[in-house]
């Protein structure tokens, strides 16, 4: 860090000499329009900040006006809304302010008190204190561009490039460029994020050995390198000796392709902008150059977007936004003429990056095929020869490939034209008994069709309710909008829908589960009968099952009613059929791979999130642990059990209440009688998700004493740099265990503040933020 330091204060030095020299000098109350005195020109006029012209209105950024192709290589908020030509930029104490139809907002957001600023002819835009000090420096926070002397520097502000949408369109578009804290240089599409999807990335410089600082650099020859941390030498040239630098001016940029390239101009013959060096040659190298449910081809220097069978662009002028199922087929299946039915499409030589949901060890291909199709989630399938992985929809990251052996099969919609309605025989007879007969046989037609039509209708809507629920479901919708409000049962009910509660399938901290039948449906349910619940008024007990109960989301089981009937207070839940995830986690035979853990996790968060920030009335589930999440029949966990969970009213952020949970998951402010808020399950969360992680449970006082309690055992590693001792030869990416165990340990620390939000720590597990060298947890265990 020290090193870090020392650079950006020689690199402000350098910076402050060169603006005495080759410097324009604002002031403050300076003022610019789109339309007149729209920059603010370098002393040579090569660069200028100011507005610059983009689609229908106006950005504000960094520009290279000393030649007739006037070049972008800096956007300030650049996802913001374009502005008219009306707006005006006055630069003010706090830094340069946006004013137009919108408001007043600051693009250029000053630290400090500002006096005075320069546009350089380095092309950094600063800005400086009362004592001529450097506060502010676009050079920090590039955006898609690096010129001469601008360092893209590990573990500080700016340390990643992200193109732009278009050549045109200078907002955030799909790629990114990362200088990682590892001191490797990687890309990778912006919706996987740095260190979070490894599988994903398309580039590296394979330095991830180098540690940290190391910057990414480009000489003002035109060399691309990385020097390494400790400021004595380069790492690594990326680009091959020096160009000629007399007369030319270089920059280097990630391109809307997801491709980064050095450029140089020739100044003296003012013709176009000339690739010097590129990352690849291969356009389809990048993951996302097509969109969902489209293949990259390389058609020789271009590129070409191929629909998978069965889906129609989005938008066939751009490629980029992907395919979608061909609706004429849907519209078809709804026609009375035609039956729909599913078979699975092969498509060969082509390779899909993306990470299945369930990974299966089939006989062949066909029994892959079966798999899907008797799958409602599974939209497809790959099968290398030796494994199933099914995929939900969409499909991203393909392209041909011509070399793997790898198979999609895609389930695909087959019609078929319906048989023709048999018709009615009437046998013969007289003339007048067949009038007879034809108007009985007629009315009974009648009366048949009408019974016939209410019943299809019937069905119809059932099926159109369920389809939706389910299809809910697979795309993640949180809510459904029919009321499942629990409802009441009388504690007779429960005891003949549990047959006396003769069969248990489970026990918990707070009661014993049983297996139940709902009357004639035959709906299986589980029944938790609460033995040691705290004595709430029958009164907020009824509110909270009912406030509960209208939570719906994927990741949460579905409590279908209750009983309260003096001190019996009893649950019904929906019942899961493949137990809880600790019977998953800690039976060997029934082990997952890394992969599948990692999703479990990623999917209990997301249901957490839910009941802490996206719910109507947030709740805090209170005994979070393995027993109490269920694994469905596509094993898809589910939390359950809000028989401890209470509720924070609208205006609250904490709640005083007795002691609750199961020893060994209990944030240790529970035993310190304060009030406490959702970051006590951010810590049974982090206990569970190291139970995870390493297969075991957090308390095993079968093992040696220094080795019994888990979050212990898994800080001296991670302290250590071991951690693979304690996986053994499980096959999992180093990087991707440390990242996990690192948000781990942050759930679990002693202090309630420094443990992240539910919503930071999914982001943290997708990959999307960076993660800090967490602290030293202190474990309360040994103190209970």
């Amino acid at each position: 860090m020290a090193f870090v330091v020392c650079y950006l204060l020689a690199f402000a030095f350098f910076n402050y000499a060169g603006a005495q020299q080759l410097q324009s000098n604002i002031s403050r109350g300076s003022a610019l329009t789109p339309t007149t005195n729209s920059s603010w020109l370098s002393r040579s006029g090569m660069y200028a900040f100011g507005f610059y012209k983009q689609g229908n209105g106006f950005a504000v950024g960094i520009f290279i006006a000393g030649i007739p192709e006037k070049t972008v290589v800096w956007t300030a908020n650049r996802d913001g809304r374009l502005v008219s030509d009306n707006a005006s930029l006055l630069f003010t104490s706090d830094g340069i302010a946006l004013q137009s139809t919108q408001g007043q907002s600051l693009v250029v957001d000053a630290p400090v008190l500002v006096s005075s600023a320069s546009m350089l002819d380095s092309g950094n835009f600063v800005l400086y204190n009362a004592s001529r000090a450097i506060v502010w420096q676009s050079f920090e926070y590039p955006t898609d561009t690096l010129l001469p002397n601008q360092p893209l520097i590990a573990g500080i502000a700016g340390k990643e490039l992200v193109s732009a949408k278009s050549e045109t369109d200078h907002s955030s578009g799909t790629f990114r460029l990362a200088m990682q804290g590892d001191g490797n240089l990687v890309q990778y599409p912006v919706d996987t994020g740095p260190d979070g999807g490894t599988q994903y990335a398309y580039y590296a410089s394979n330095t991830f050995t180098a540690g940290p600082n190391v910057s990414l650099n480009l000489g003002v020859d035109g060399r691309l390198f990385l020097l390494n941390g400790t400021g004595d030498g380069n790492l690594l040239n990326l680009s091959l000796g020096g160009l000629p630098t007399q007369g030319r001016s270089y920059l280097m940029r990630i391109d809307a392709d997801g491709i980064f390239r050095v450029y140089s101009y020739d100044l003296k013959q003012k013709g176009n902008w000339s690739t010097e060096w590129s990352s690849s040659q291969d356009r389809c190298d990048p993951q996302g150059a097509c969109g969902y449910n489209s293949y990259c081809v390389t058609m020789g220097a271009a590129i070409d977007c191929i629909c998978l069978p069965g889906f129609e662009y989005v938008n066939a002028g751009d490629q980029t936004l992907g395919c979608e199922r061909n609706s004429s087929v849907g519209d078809v299946c709804k026609s009375k003429n035609w039956n729909c039915n599913y078979t699975m499409q092969e498509l060969g030589s082509t390779k899909w990056e993306d990470e299945p949901y369930m990974v299966l060890k089939p006989s062949g291909k066909e029994d892959c095929k079966q798999a899907c199709l008797g799958d409602f989630n599974c939209q497809a399938a790959v099968f290398d020869g030796l494994s199933c992985s099914k995929q939900r929809p969409p499909l991203r990251y393909g392209r041909r490939d011509e070399s793997t052996s790898k198979i999609l099969l895609l389930k695909e919609v087959v019609m078929s034209s319906a048989p023709p309605a048999p018709r009615a025989v009437v046998p013969k007879r007289s003339r007048k008994n067949g009038r007879n007969l034809f108007l009985i046989v007629g009315v009974s037609f009648t009366a048949l069709g009408f019974i016939l039509l209410v019943i299809s209708v019937t069905v119809l809507w059932k099926n159109n309710v369920w389809a939706y629920k389910r299809m809910s479901e697979v795309n993640g919708d949180a809510e459904w909008n029919e009321d499942v409000t629990p409802r009441p049962y009388a504690y007779e009910d429960i005891e003949k829908m549990t047959n006396n509660f003769n069969e248990e399938v489970g026990r918990g901290a707070s009661g014993t589960v049983y297996k139940g039948v709902i009357g004639n449906s035959q709906k299986l349910v589980a029944v938790k009968r609460l033995e040691k619940v705290a004595a709430e008024g029958d009164r907020e007990f009824q509110t909270e099952m009912r406030v509960i109960g209208r939570t719906h989301h994927r990741n949460l089981v579905r409590l279908l009613g209750y009983c309260l009937d003096g001190p019996k207070k009893l649950l019904v839940y929906e019942y899961m059929s493949n137990g809880s995830l600790a019977d998953i986690l800690f039976t060997p035979e029934r082990k997952l791979h890394w992969e599948e853990r990692m999703g479990i996790a990623r999917k209990i968060a997301r249901g957490f999130l839910y009941l802490h920030e996206e719910c109507d009335t947030q709740i805090i589930h209170c005994d979070i642990k393995p027993q109490n999440i269920l694994m469905d029949e596509y094993m898809c966990p589910k939390i359950t059990d809000f028989g401890l969970s209470k509720l924070l009213q609208p205006d609250e952020t904490q709640i005083c209440t007795g002691i609750r949970g199961t020893k060994g998951y209990v944030a240790p402010e529970w035993h310190r009688k304060i009030p406490v808020t959702v970051k006590v399950d951010v810590y049974s969360f982090g206990i569970v998700l190291l139970e995870i992680v390493f297969c075991r449970r957090n308390v095993d006082w079968s093992l040696p004493h220094d080795e019994a309690i888990l979050d212990e055992l898994v800080y001296h590693y991670f302290e250590s740099g071991e951690l693979r001792k304690l996986v053994g030869d499980e096959d999992m990416d180093s990087r991707q265990l440390e990242r996990v165990v690192k948000v781990g340990i942050w759930c679990i620390q002693d202090e309630p503040s420094l443990r992240p939000s539910m919503k930071k720590v999914l982001l943290m597990l997708e990959g999307t933020v960076e993660i800090p060298v967490p602290p030293s947890p202190v474990s309360f265990l040994s103190t209970i």
